[in-house]
This record gives structure tokens, sequence and C-alpha cells, in this order.
């Protein structure tokens, strides 16, 4: 270690395969996943995208959660306590993995869609509520096929440290792509749908007990270290 002089060998850890042997033995519960889409209209297709979603995961095994949130309030313009505000946060906590549906709009994803997700908190006391959680994302456009929301939920997902999945979904002209009963119709979009959360429900089953590993990060084992330092030095004490 004598060429690393900037590094705290006492809380330096080299990854090792043998540390995934001592995680434990794996979970034999269904998957938990939360589902979330971005429009309030009578007729959603980012819900629909959603629903068809739902389905798809509860034929792999998982149990699922849809969040409605007609009701949810602006970000700060209410108190965490709301009725809607605590649904959302409890669904989180509740969660193992989440799908994020949005529209596109204005070549971007909804306001509400972002409301929602603004509304889950990086923090809850010392737990990261979406650390090392899954995340797939899908959106639909009404018109050509684009990927800004997508790639603007990875964004965030990336910044909520969750393990967001290499596939994604991005249905063009979503009024052509579900009947009358609000199916989705059978084309190669609804395809990509059955891959992108048959590969959640892969990346779920394969790190949902060795997330908080995963995640782990030496510049917090540092830091938590001299936060420790900190507070039994205190003259107080």
């Amino acid at each position: 270690m004598s060429d690393l002089p900037n590094l705290d060998a006492a809380l330096f850890k080299p990854p090792l395969a043998s540390d995934f042997a001592a995680i434990g033995s794996r979970a034999t519960h269904a998957p938990r996943v939360l589902l979330l889409y971005g429009s309030l209209r009578e007729r959603s297709y980012s819900k629909l995208c959603t629903l068809e979603a739902e389905r798809l995961l509860q034929a792999m095994g998982a149990e699922t959660r849809v969040f409605n949130p007609s009701g949810l309030p602006l970000v700060d313009d209410a108190p965490d306590t709301h009725a809607k505000v605590r649904e959302l946060r409890e669904l989180v906590q509740w969660s193992e993995a989440m799908v994020w549906c949005s529209p596109e709009r204005h070549g971007a994803m909804t306001g509400l869609m972002k409301t929602q997700i603004d509304w889950i908190p990086l923090s809850v006391g010392a737990v990261r509520p979406t650390q090392g959680k899954t995340l797939a994302v899908m959106q639909v456009s009404g018109g050509s096929q684009s990927f800004n929301a997508v790639n603007q939920m990875r964004i965030l997902g990336r910044w909520m440290r969750m393990l967001t999945i290499p596939n994604q979904s991005s249905v063009a002209k979503a009024f052509l792509e579900f009947d009358e009963a609000g199916r989705m119709k059978p084309s190669s979009y609804y395809d990509r749908i059955v891959d992108v959360m048959e590969e959640l429900m892969k990346f779920t089953l394969l790190t949902r007990e060795s997330s908080a590993y995963l995640v782990d990060r030496y510049s917090e084992r540092k830091e938590s270290a001299a936060e420790l330092s900190r507070r039994v030095n205190q003259a107080s004490i």
C-alpha cells in the first residue's frame, strides 16, 4: 500500500468473489415491484403501458403495486405528512424494484413524473430508500420514437443510486398501440416491454440480497469513520 499514500488502508476493501458467499441465503419471497406512471389523462397511455408491465411482472411471479399519482401535491407545496406523499414513500420503502413510465412532453418527462420522483427522499434517517433497488425505465410518445424521457429518468435513477437495467422501452405513436379496452396490441413494442420486465426480474433476483454490498463505497466508509471519530472525541463526553 506504500504507493497509495492517499488511501486509508483500514477502510480499503478490494472486492472479492467470496464476499457474495458471505451475504447469506437467497430470499424466497416474490420480488416486490412498484410501478409509477406520468399522466392523469382519462386514457393515459403511460398508465396503460404500466398496467401491461404489471401483468407481465405478475405472470413472472412478482408482487406489484401501482401508485396512483392523482392528488399528489407539488413538491414543497405540502408537508411530507400529506396522505399521498406518505403513501408513495411507504411504497418506495416496501419495494425492491421499480418501473418508471412517462409520456414525453415537450421533449422531456412530464412534470407529474418528476414530481413523484422528487417526493422520494434521498435519505430517511440513515437509510436511502432507493439505494440498490433495481429500476426499469419506459416512455410513450405521441409521435415518432424518442428516448429523451428514458434518458432523463436514467440520470435520476443513477442520482438516486438505483441499479438501472440496460434494457428500456420507448413506444412511438402510442395512440395506435392499444385497443378500445386499453390492452396493448401485438407488436415489436409489446415484445420489448416483455424483454424489459424479464430483465428487471432477473436483475432483481440477482441483486436484491447483495444490493447493500454493491452500493457500499470507500468514500462513505471514510466519511462515516471521520464522523464517528469527531463524536467520540468531543470534549463534553
